[in-house]
């Protein structure tokens, strides 16, 4: 096994190539780098899942603009646009209009969000009515291609790069089938990796899990 580290931050790449397709994300996929789909999309997925990232990719390939404190901006510009986190500062009055403005403008619009809309209870109706008739895409729980795929990704990132695959094997067979944990345990990797200076071996990631 060998193991290189270096530390140093990196920009997280939101393009299509930095983006792994598995069972677990493919129907939103297809339908968000489908150019042609020209309905409003709400795409719900659990934390961590990728749906900044496929936003991106959708935001790309559309031209259009992410709302992000820039509410009369938006409304003066005839582009299309993403609200990433839709629950995140979540002005339902804002929403209400760029939805509105969307329309009046035959405009596309993307909505992401970790809440599913059933799950939460909007004090503007007409905003609620209005989400209900969009096209809703889901990301599932991952599955063990993208578990693997997701784990290399983020080792790179940090310029982790683990050559012994029985340490994935090992990960997988024990970790919580979730984004947000294989997030957190590649953070504690690093941490590890870090503190001690040496190769990473299984029995030093056993404690971690």
């Amino acid at each position: 096994m060998k193991q290189t580290f270096f530390k140093y931050d990196l920009k997280t790449q939101f393009n299509n190539d930095n983006f792994f397709v598995s069972s677990s994300n493919f129907n939103a996929y297809k339908i968000l780098i489908d150019k042609n789909f020209s309905k409003n999309i709400f795409l719900y997925g659990p934390d961590k899942s990728g749906k900044t990232h496929l936003g991106f990719i959708w935001k790309e390939n559309n031209s259009a603009l992410l709302y992000n404190n820039n509410f009369t901006d938006l409304l003066n510009n005839k582009k299309n646009v993403l609200i990433d986190n839709l629950f995140d500062n979540l002005n339902e009055e804002e929403i209400f209009h760029i939805i509105n403005h969307c329309k009046n403008n035959n405009l596309k619009l993307l909505i992401t969000s970790n809440k599913k809309l059933n799950n939460y209870k909007f004090l503007l109706k007409d905003l609620s009515s209005r989400l209900k008739i969009f096209d809703i895409a889901s990301i599932d729980l991952p599955d063990d291609k993208l578990l693997m795929n997701l784990m290399i990704k983020l080792l790179n990132d940090k310029q982790i790069i683990i050559k012994n695959t029985d340490i994935f094997h090992y990960i997988l067979k024990r970790v919580n089938r979730s984004y947000e944990k294989v997030f957190l345990l590649i953070e504690n990797i690093d941490k590890l990796s870090m503190e001690k200076k040496r190769q990473l071996t299984i029995p030093l990631i056993k404690d971690l899990i």
